[in-house]
């Protein structure tokens, strides 16, 4: 497995759809996964350190975990399939590993709220490369995270 860090959240200038991107830590491996903007927002909070009155969705995750003494191993990005990525939040629950069939975007949301790793298995990052729809030029990727705002994930009031 390749550990990786969530390098940020960018906008597909396509489909104007959210991407996650993830950079390998010891390695040069990026992937990007298209996620839904709900999920790209609370990953985009966090990062920024924003702070909510009440819990959203994954805090309440971790609050939960914390307290039924579970603690969040890792996460591992799994497999790829017909453009759709797979991923489980292993946990440790009294010593054993419990895997949590999970989509990446929540897995990851879970995974930077309790400080726990990111793992993507290498034939995942292989069949991300080969896939035709994921044709993306690594110098526009560099430019077009540098240029991301947080308020380019604003919603605009109707």
């Amino acid at each position: 497995m390749i550990q990786m860090q969530v390098q940020g959240i960018a906008l597909d200038p396509v489909t104007n759809m959210p991407v996650v991107v993830l950079k390998g830590i010891e390695t040069d491996e990026v992937l990007s996964i298209w996620i839904g903007t709900f999920e790209a927002n609370a990953i985009a909070m966090k990062l920024e350190n924003v702070e909510m009155p009440r819990p959203m969705t994954h805090d309440l995750i971790k609050n939960l975990l914390e307290n039924l003494n579970a603690k969040v191993e890792y996460i591992h990005i799994n497999d790829l399939q017909s453009s759709t990525y797979y991923a489980e939040i292993v946990l440790n629950v009294n010593g054993q590993k419990v895997p949590i069939d999970s989509r990446p975007s929540d897995a990851i949301n879970v995974a930077i709220r309790c400080n726990a790793p990111i793992f993507v298995s290498p034939h995942v990052i292989e069949n991300a490369k080969a896939d035709k729809n994921l044709d993306i030029d690594v110098d526009d990727l560099k430019e077009w995270l540098e240029s991301i705002k947080p308020e380019d994930f604003k919603k605009e009031e109707i």
